[in-house]
């Protein structure tokens, strides 16, 4: 039952949410869908919400934020976030039921212990109010969070340079994104230091500071209309393999779907 397991529920712009712990009791990294369909999933994992010790969530945006009012309010589990993660959530359109007694302020680059598990925030770049990543170290296990950021800063690489498992952005494809039809001023709020990061920067980072510990890699919040699960995979299977990291040998690659729960992932 102690063994870690991950489950992302949901990575993309129609909702963020992901599960981390073991088999009686774990954390959420974000609740950007329905407050019933993350329970929904819970109870898949046989849990529900009074087994979730608290939600870290990364930054203010809907497609991340959606269910927090109920789940900290309605089911009492803390809302983990930086002080000013707090206030975009308070001034949230999306957010429609506000968290008083369920909030819970972290600062980046400190850690806070929550039952088994140690998680400390780190600064990524995008631009919502604040923003973060998260690693959560469990049984000498580290796993880190690193989604919507423009690009991949020290404090971001260091976390992913000692992880065993990784959550990292592969938003969209480059060429996909010029040749496509939104508009100039929304392809440069994605292409900017603060917004999204390409599959080529995310297999170029994979492929440049990769290390033997590092397991399993999981790819996040793939654009619709940017990006193809195909397309983000083979982008940074050859990023690896252009520096001898043979994926499905030496590292597990998975792309992670944007409205359905992905498989159980259990670790050793």
């Amino acid at each position: 039952m102690d063994k870690l397991r991950f489950q992302s529920f949901g990575s993309g712009s129609s909702g963020n949410c992901y599960y981390i712990g073991n088999g009686s009791n774990g954390l959420l990294i974000d609740a950007g869908l329905g407050v019933r369909s993350i329970r929904k999933y819970l109870r898949n994992l046989g849990l529900d919400f009074q087994d979730i010790w608290g939600v870290f969530v990364t930054h203010d945006h809907a497609d991340h934020i959606k269910a927090v009012g109920p789940i900290g309010e309605k089911h009492r589990v803390p809302i983990y976030a930086t002080r000013e993660i707090h206030e975009g959530i308070h001034r949230s359109y999306c957010v429609t039921e506000k968290l008083y007694s369920s909030k819970k302020y972290i600062e980046k680059g400190e850690s806070v212990q929550v039952g088994e598990f140690k998680v400390t925030s780190f600064p990524v770049s995008h631009d919502a109010t604040d923003n973060v990543g998260y690693t959560i170290e469990y049984k000498e296990k580290r796993f880190t969070f690193a989604t919507d950021l423009g690009f991949v800063g020290v404090e971001v690489g260091n976390e992913l340079k000692t992880a065993d498992f990784a959550v990292l952005e592969a938003n969209y494809d480059e060429q996909m994104l010029r040749e496509g039809s939104y508009p100039a001023h929304l392809k440069n709020r994605i292409i900017a230091k603060t917004g999204h990061l390409s599959n080529d920067q995310c297999g170029s980072f994979l492929s440049e500071n990769y290390h033997p510990r590092l397991k399993n890699i999981f790819l996040c919040h793939l654009s619709r209309e940017n990006n193809l699960p195909e397309l983000a995979y083979t982008t940074v299977q050859n990023y690896l393999e252009e520096k001898q990291v043979i994926v499905g040998k030496d590292v597990q690659l998975v792309t992670l779907d944007r409205t359905e729960p992905s498989e159980v992932y259990y670790f050793e």
